[in-house]
């Protein structure tokens, strides 16, 4: 089975206290307002995580309802009946957050592995991320001209890149977020502001992951 992530294992054990101690299970909004969600969307995406990975299962014939797939709990004694969102909801997808990228001058970030989990929306019919992608917080204004901005999220995924692309690169051992361009028989990176200059490798200029899409709190 899938590993859970922490918080995944913080609902999944408050639902369980929850049901213990009132002999019922919490309602989408009782999970919600304990974990602080800005959203029911949020616990949303979490039960859809929780049921990927086989920790509940859908009840059959009831759109709402799931059980934790025990023996006691498919005999129907645990039973976990929910409001939740409508058929309209947005699917949402966990992806790893392994740290930081400059958004400027680039630097030296050495990985600390998988810092956080983020969720991000899946759209109906679309193509499925692959496996290797991974989010990366933005630092620094180099690239406000393409609409990302300090703080932001932006998801990386592995591919050949394209010119014009917005990419993570690894350039002359340091890292930055910038636009690759070839022009001329040279390959190089671009800020999307003009205060920041053209970047052009000594050595070497290796792109580690396409960025995709941007995720921003409001």
């Amino acid at each position: 089975m899938e590993a859970l992530t922490d918080r995944q294992k913080a609902i999944l054990e408050f639902m369980q206290k929850h049901i213990a101690k009132n002999s019922y299970w919490p309602s989408i909004r009782d999970i919600q307002a304990h974990f602080k969600f800005a959203s029911t969307n949020a616990v949303y995406g979490h039960l859809q995580a929780l049921e990927r990975k086989g920790v509940l299962e859908r009840v059959p014939g009831a759109a709402r309802a799931y059980h934790i797939p025990t023996a006691e709990a498919k005999s129907g004694s645990v039973v976990i009946q929910f409001e939740g969102p409508g058929e309209d909801a947005i699917a949402l997808g966990d992806l790893p957050v392994m740290g930081s990228i400059a958004a400027g001058f680039p630097d030296y970030t050495e990985s600390s592995g998988v810092l956080d989990q983020l969720q991000v929306p899946i759209q109906e019919g679309s193509r499925r991320r692959a496996p290797q992608s991974f989010a990366l917080r933005v630092r620094g204004d180099s690239m406000i001209d393409a609409q990302i901005f300090d703080g932001d999220m932006v998801v990386i995924e592995p591919g050949q890149p394209k010119p014009g692309d917005i990419v993570a690169a690894l350039i002359d051992g340091e890292t930055t977020l910038k636009r690759l361009v070839r022009q001329g028989g040279k390959t190089y990176l671009k800020a999307e502001n003009q205060a920041y200059p053209e970047l052009f490798p000594v050595t070497e200029l290796i792109v580690q992951g396409i960025a995709r899409s941007v995720v921003r709190k409001i």
